[in-house]
């Protein structure tokens, strides 16, 4: 499965963004998609995830209460609506997923083995 990212950009502090990750196929059960983000000279983060039904969703706290991520099965669309957007949300944001990531794995770099070529989201304060 490949997946490509789309929607970043420049905003201001307090605005909003979705950025869109699609696949190259329909994907099935037991597949999870989840947003990373990195900055230059540090780890990749954790952002949020989204399990194959949709009725299961995950975030890292610092964006807990202010991104949604949801999924379009027609559409092999998954999206990451970021809102009251913060000049520490400025990052490289990178879309990736896999069959069988266990939950205890979630948040994990590792778990996954396919990635898109990322989006640069810009917050300026």
């Amino acid at each position: 499965v490949q997946l490509a990212e789309s929607g970043g950009g420049l905003v201001q502090a307090g605005g909003s963004l979705r950025l869109s990750c699609t696949t190259s196929e329909q994907i099935f059960s037991g597949y999870t998609t989840a947003w990373f983000r990195q900055v230059p000279g540090k780890q990749r983060e954790f952002v949020s995830g989204i399990r194959w039904d949709s009725q299961h969703t995950y975030y890292g706290d610092s964006v807990k209460g202010r991104f949604t991520i949801s999924r379009d099965r027609a559409k092999k669309t998954t999206y990451l609506q970021m809102n009251s957007l913060k000049a520490e949300d400025t990052a490289v944001y990178y879309c990736t997923g896999r069959h069988g990531v266990i939950l205890s794995r979630l948040r994990d770099i590792g778990a996954y083995d396919s990635w898109g070529q990322g989006t640069q989201v810009t917050v300026s304060s």
